[in-house]
């Protein structure tokens, strides 16, 4: 069984869209947008190679941006992924796809295509652009002719929590093949981001049970419970139970920040996580990830500093976003905001 190590490589912060909860422009980093050279690009590409050599893993690019498809070296750098026989999936945007276009990617190795709904047309549009919303969906559909994965993520916040129903049965009906949501990061925007915990867990139950209503009826749609606190959700229900096998002082799952993850950003700086404010660990156009991954991801991997998770018994399968921790309350290893469990937990020691 191969062993995966995934880079999300941001290639140039060029972009057709401003989104509200943007990194880049919600934070002002627009002032400065930044592309690799050729020369960058092939630079970050073996060092990548030599890390993955290092440690056994094969390599996995989620190539991003800004929107990837906007660096004028993108389709020489998926064609040197084919001639490598690396997989890839984009994280992007729908205005630049067509037939032709989503042809070729399937034919350099392009798995998955990621778009993005924040909401019903009205709402989407007010944090991306007028159009977006339309053209995303019917984007799907060319996706999946091209025999490449289509992906839908939904940034989650107090703004547009009560619309996440409606974007499931509106992407259900567009054909997604993969719908999955993350929380916002608060980063300087205009987002409210006062999303309590217990409004989480109720966002969580009344998507499972959509979930479960459209798996019934055999819909081919994939939910993808992504965010770790479904795990806590699912112990409370029932649906997960903490394995006999485990063993203390093991992680079993959770967020992989510094664990089979990295960012590059087109500045060339490494980040533990791009969500993860103040994440930087080196730049890949001077240090040697394998030596980064022995020394400055170990910050990162400290598990008994959490203050809430550490006590925790799912400490192995959850710990909640460490990002959105660091964005709200300061710290990687504070608190969870959206973390309902209270200090009378059965699960807390």
């Amino acid at each position: 069984m191969k062993s995966y190590f995934s880079f999300q490589w941001h290639i140039t912060d060029e972009c057709d869209q401003r989104c509200k909860h943007c990194y880049i422009y919600s934070s002002g980093e627009h002032t400065c947008l930044s592309s690799m050279s050729w020369e960058q690009i092939e630079k970050t590409f073996n060092n990548c190679l030599d890390f993955c050599r290092k440690y056994n893993r094969t390599p996995y690019f989620y190539l991003t941006g800004g929107d990837p498809i906007l660096h004028p070296d993108f389709w020489k750098l998926v064609e040197t992924f084919k001639a490598h026989d690396i997989k890839y999936t984009i994280l992007g945007n729908p205005f630049h796809l067509n037939d032709e276009v989503c042809q070729r990617l399937k034919e350099t190795g392009c798995e998955k295509y990621q778009l993005s709904i924040d909401g019903l047309r009205d709402t989407h549009d007010w944090f991306r652009k007028p159009g977006s919303y339309d053209c995303t969906l019917e984007k799907i559909g060319t996706i999946n002719k091209a025999g490449i994965r289509s992906v839908i993520m939904t940034t989650v916040s107090k703004t547009n929590m009560h619309e996440v129903p409606g974007i499931i049965d509106e992407v259900v009906k567009a054909g997604a093949n993969v719908f999955a949501f993350a929380r916002y990061v608060p980063s300087g925007g205009d987002l409210d981001a006062s999303m309590t915990g217990m409004e989480y867990r109720e966002l969580l139950a009344a998507c499972d049970k959509k979930f479960k209503e459209y798996e019934a009826k055999g819909c081919e749609t994939y939910f993808n419970k992504k965010d770790h606190l479904w795990t806590l959700y699912e112990y409370e229900i029932g649906e997960f139970k903490i394995p006999d096998f485990a063993k203390p002082d093991m992680i079993y799952g959770g967020c992989n920040c510094a664990n089979c993850h990295i960012t590059v950003l087109p500045t060339g700086d490494i980040y533990a996580c791009r969500r993860v404010a103040d994440s930087k660990v080196g730049n890949v156009l001077e240090d040697r990830i394998g030596d980064l991954w022995e020394t400055s991801f170990e910050k990162y991997r400290d598990f008994d500093k959490f203050e809430k998770c550490s006590r925790c018994k799912l400490k192995a399968w959850c710990r909640g976003c460490p990002a959105v921790a660091k964005g709200t309350n300061g710290s990687f290893y504070a608190d969870d905001p959206q973390c309902w469990l209270s200090e009378d937990s059965e699960l807390l020691a």
